[in-house]
């Protein structure tokens, strides 16, 4: 059976139909703009207009539709919350969804897709292909995860299950906009980074310029920032390890990139893990930007 999937960014939505479970090759794929910006009702139009545009293409009509998307359903309210694409908070996006298909609809944040993406038809298959626990992670301009247990994204009694990115981490990240202080995302995400080095040096740089030098090892204040994302790193992920242990950790984003997380900053997390080594496998992920269409596709 095809499996029918939208990944909604807060710039663009995206649609995939694919072959099937055993086959996740896509059929058609499609992009239009989120046009966050014209309300909740434009949204849920956009996704019903791509719907209605990969049926003309394709001649086909989903039975189901999964999709991914920024912040979570609360199963206690069933009301969509903490996404940055903020009409979507307070709706309940999966019954108007229904409403404006006609078809059943599963909602996972965009995480889980990356996670379930990446566990399923990605990295971990070509590695660990009887993977039991797959952590996937995005390390971007925010911090987050997703948790796959037995080929099946957990998604926890309030929606929040994955959500390491505002597990408190240390006082020097300053306060996050989730209204705490010293979250994960404020120590390490991309931005956070940006800024650590931005205070050492005095100069603006993005990311991939930062790690570049600290590489080269021309640059005291990269050395120090990188060095200092290997250290919070290691603690952070530690936590995650020690409480669900999982097979594989996918890292996914530009953060994801720095190849010292595969080496140095696993090896900072064995100092912390209540084992006497680390045998949890770190992957880069395999899919890139398709992951997160291909994971909801897959919910």
């Amino acid at each position: 059976m095809p499996l029918w999937g939208i990944d909604l960014g807060g710039t663009k939505i995206e649609a995939a139909i694919l072959e099937s479970r055993e086959n996740p090759a896509p059929i058609a794929r499609q992009r239009i703009p989120t046009e966050a910006g014209k309300g909740y009702e434009h949204i849920v139009n956009q996704v019903g207009k791509l719907v209605e545009m990969l049926s003309a293409e394709t001649g086909l009509k989903p039975d189901y539709l999964g999709i991914g998307h920024p912040g979570t359903l609360d199963p206690i309210t069933g009301a969509i919350k903490n996404a940055n694409t903020t009409a979507l908070n307070g709706k309940p996006f999966d019954k108007d969804l229904v409403a404006r298909l006609g078809v059943p609809v599963r909602l996972a944040n965009d995480a889980n897709c990356f996670a379930v993406a990446e566990a399923l038809m990605g990295a971990v298959p070509d590695v660990l292909p009887n993977a039991g626990v797959v952590f996937g992670v995005i390390l971007g301009t925010g911090v987050g995860g997703g948790l796959v247990v037995g080929q099946k994204v957990i998604n926890g009694r309030q929606g929040i299950a994955g959500e390491w990115g505002h597990n408190f981490l240390d006082l020097s990240g300053g306060p996050c906009y989730c209204g705490k202080t010293g979250c994960v995302e404020t120590v390490f995400s991309g931005p956070a980074l940006e800024r650590f080095y931005a205070g050492l040096s005095g100069q603006s740089l993005r990311l991939p310029e930062i790690a570049q030098r600290a590489e080269a090892g021309t640059d005291p204040a990269a050395v120090q920032t990188i060095d200092r994302l290997i250290h919070f790193f290691g603690k952070a992920i530690a936590v995650v390890i020690n409480i669900v242990d999982p097979d594989a950790i996918v890292l996914g984003g530009g953060v994801g990139n720095i190849a010292r997380l595969y080496t140095d900053g696993k090896a900072e997390a064995g100092k912390h893990l209540f084992n006497t080594r680390i045998d949890t496998v770190f992957l880069k992920p395999k899919l890139g930007d398709s992951a997160g269409v291909f994971g909801a596709a897959l919910l």
